[in-house]
């Protein structure tokens, strides 16, 4: 077993513990890190494992922690608010970063940073689990298929709930609009104002262009300068969405956030291993070439969200202990090659159609 060392931040949370234990499960001792010495207290005895408290606010003692740390795995969201202080406490520390983030504004920060990741010879690989595994895989497998692509749209359709972290994400999005990429550049446009009918995988369903992360990775994958991504949605639930674009600027207020985050902290709990382990996800992708009218779909099946998280995470984890490359911002798909998300258990291999 490789003797270098991996922390895993926010390791007292619902995925932080499945990452955790998954990786004991392998033979890795992590050293078990947030901001609670109490919270982690069960899970370091549980699993015998080294166990340390330290806030993101105290940047001297976070840097003195990560000096001794090869691999980070950051798990203690919402990344809007915790990403910034762990990726310069890497880069200070000279330490590999990756989270669980599927939030754009994160992907653009660590892209922002890459000259001074590459300068400490770190990796910066944000959202190494679901869904940017998968579809970032999936984009980049779609460009090896049309390198002259001009339009690539991504989604997929899954049996599993949200999690928190995505629902808290998705709420943080409600007082902004949707997303897309058009001629290169992000463009805000209203909630519900781009829908199609969609073949995830399991036949057609109507589908809504949300904010996904993926219209930051994607692009920064393939360098394809058009980028939707759908998720299935009952043209009620659409109608209802769009219903909101009038109260945006109530949305995005701070006591709003507050009270909708409150909810989701009462409301959402992980599924446990016989639940997960019934759901799957079905991730579909699209790739043309509208001057030449060309196009391909690629479809594959993974294992549920929380278990891509895990053992993507892991995965990625080990691909870092062993890594001799230079350093800067990367995706998980143009750090460990589109493969990726077809050695994960429970995945399937990426097919390609015209249909």
């Amino acid at each position: 077993m490789n003797s270098k060392k991996i922390m895993i931040y926010g390791a007292n949370g619902y995925t932080g513990a499945l990452i955790a234990r998954a990786a004991a499960a392998r033979g890795h001792q992590p050293i078990l890190a947030g901001r609670s010495a109490e919270k982690l207290r069960p899970l370091a005895e549980e699993l015998q494992l080294s166990a340390v408290a330290v806030s993101l606010d105290d940047t001297e003692t976070l840097e003195r922690v990560l000096r001794d740390v090869d691999v980070l795995i950051h798990c203690a969201g919402p990344f809007s608010s915790t990403a910034e202080p762990m990726l310069r406490a890497c880069i200070a520390a000279g330490t590999h970063y990756q989270d669980i983030t599927g939030e754009m504004s994160v992907f653009q920060r660590a892209h922002a940073l890459h000259d001074e990741a590459r300068a400490a010879g770190i990796v910066l690989c944000p959202g190494t689990g679901f869904d940017v595994i998968p579809t970032d895989c999936l984009a980049a497998a779609l460009q090896g298929e049309m390198a002259t692509a001009t339009h690539l749209t991504l989604g997929f359709d899954s049996d599993s709930a949200l999690s928190r972290g995505t629902a808290k994400t998705s709420i943080e999005s409600l007082g902004v609009g949707g997303a897309v990429r058009s001629n290169g550049e992000v463009k805000i446009i209203d909630h519900g104002e781009l829908t199609r009918t969609i073949n995830f995988g399991r036949g057609d369903k109507f589908a809504v262009a949300i904010p996904w992360g993926d219209v930051a990775t994607a692009y920064y994958t393939t360098g394809i300068r058009n980028i939707e991504v759908y998720i299935p949605m009952s043209p009620r639930r659409a109608g209802k969405l769009r219903r909101l674009n009038h109260f945006r600027w109530l949305l995005r207020t701070q006591w709003v956030q507050k009270w909708l985050k409150g909810k989701v902290d009462k409301s959402l709990t992980g599924p446990d291993e016989a639940a997960r382990a019934e759901q799957q996800t079905w991730v579909w992708g699209e790739i043309r070439n509208d001057r030449r009218g060309e196009r391909r779909i690629g479809r594959l099946v993974t294992a549920n969200g929380y278990d891509v998280t895990v053992s993507g995470s892991l995965a990625v984890m080990e691909f870092l202990l062993d890594y001799r490359g230079q350093g800067g911002y990367f995706t998980p798909a143009k750090l460990c090659g589109y493969q990726l998300v077809e050695k994960l258990p429970g995945s399937s291999q990426i097919k390609f159609s015209i249909d």
